[in-house]
């Protein structure tokens, strides 16, 4: 390895105390977001991609922690391995939130019935249903709907529209019952626009 690095250039010290940490810190952010990108795919009953994505984030991880022990003395590369898994973690959720696979349950509490968001979701054919419920001040409006999550944002945005104060919960949904609401596969959201564009 020393031969290797005097022929590159690259002293020893400059290797052990910024080349090194550098390949942790990146190695731990690869395998930090494999693993939440393999979770969301768990979540989601994707049972063929997870395991593949599985791999690789052990293969990774075994990979980074070879390196600080070979490394044991070197503080540089604990802090590259810490600040990997910090720097992993946002990634992952940035990649899982434009992703944006699956379905969600949402459920929506206001005073009373909201006619315009009803007729929103019926003109996009959202399933819904809508009962009356009683709350702590006295009567309330109950809405029930199950949709995909690249199209919860504009929903949101439509419910604060017609209503600002209107209360909503928000839960992911591994499955639904009805096959007509599969007919789509969940696929990238920057996939389908890739796709799209290229029919055109």
């Amino acid at each position: 390895m020393q031969e290797l690095l005097q022929d590159l250039g690259i002293s020893e010290q400059l290797f052990n105390y910024l080349i090194m940490p550098l390949l942790i810190f990146f190695a731990r952010v690869g395998d930090v977001s494999i693993n939440t990108l393999r979770i969301m795919f768990m979540m989601n009953g994707k049972k063929n991609v997870a395991p593949f994505l599985g791999f690789f984030e052990a293969l990774i991880w075994l990979l980074a922690i070879g390196q600080i022990f070979q490394n044991i003395n070197n503080p540089l590369s604990y802090i590259a391995y810490a600040a990997g898994f910090g720097t992993g973690t946002y990634v992952g959720m940035f990649f899982e939130e434009k992703l944006a696979l699956g379905r969600v349950l949402v459920r929506v509490i206001t005073p009373k019935a909201l006619p315009e968001l009803m007729d929103f979701m019926k003109e996009r054919d959202y399933r819904f249903t809508n009962v009356g419920a009683e709350g702590r001040y006295g009567k309330v409006n109950l809405l029930f709907t199950v949709m995909k999550r690249e199209n919860l944002k504009e929903f949101v945005t439509k419910v604060k529209e017609v209503d600002e104060k209107a209360f909503y919960t928000i839960e992911s949904v591994k499955r639904v019952s009805e096959d007509e609401l599969n007919v789509m596969e969940d696929r990238p959201r920057f996939r389908v626009k890739l796709q799209s564009k290229a029919r055109i």
